[in-house]
């Protein structure tokens, strides 16, 4: 009985070893490309965005810093960051389409 017991248990290794071998060679479905190219684009959309933004305040809090001038270059490059995240959230859009 182990030995009929150990027997199918090599088949069953085996067989699965040569399953897995031969899904690896094949390429992954389109479905997941596209999933995978959507994510992509969208972890380039939010880290675009935020990396203008965080420029933009970190550059107005020095500038405040230096000049003594509290909230005003904040205010003033925290709105071109954000205006500069908008604007190259478009670039990503027209890049993507052409």
């Amino acid at each position: 009985m182990s030995y009929m017991f150990r027997q199918d248990t090599m088949f069953l290794a085996r067989r699965m070893l040569s399953l897995g071998e031969h899904h690896n060679k094949e390429k992954p479905p389109r479905k997941y490309n596209e999933i995978f190219r959507a994510l992509a684009d969208f972890s380039q959309i939010g880290v675009t965005i935020a990396a203008s933004v965080l420029v933009g305040v970190l550059l107005g809090q020095f500038l405040d810093d230096k000049f003594g001038t509290e909230p005003w270059f904040l205010l003033i490059f925290s709105i071109l960051g954000v205006g500069a995240g908008i604007k190259s959230l478009f670039n990503i859009a027209k890049d993507r389409r052409d």
